[in-house]
């Protein structure tokens, strides 16, 4: 497995940068996030910090004390979508 080096959130984009020891970077979008955390709408990103063991993840931590638990397989591993164009 890949560990995962960093995690940023990127307001413009909306969306969380995460980079991997093996050099690939994916944009997760916040939204994908947010549905899969159950996280408020209204709630505003402050803080993003690696999973400590053995660094497989991150959390993204909230304004309203919510917290995302963002592990690798989710970033690495969830399909992609189709686009409808």
């Amino acid at each position: 497995m890949v560990r995962v080096t960093g995690a940023k959130y990127l307001a413009w984009e909306d969306a969380f940068e995460v980079d991997f020891e093996d050099g690939l970077t994916f944009l997760e979008p916040h939204a994908t996030i947010r549905k899969a955390n159950k996280i408020s709408l209204n709630a505003k990103s402050v803080r993003v910090g690696p999973d400590e063991e053995p660094c497989i993840g991150f959390f993204a931590y909230y304004d309203n004390g919510q917290t995302a638990e963002v592990s690798w397989s989710f970033i690495r591993e969830l399909p992609p979508q189709n686009s409808k164009k």
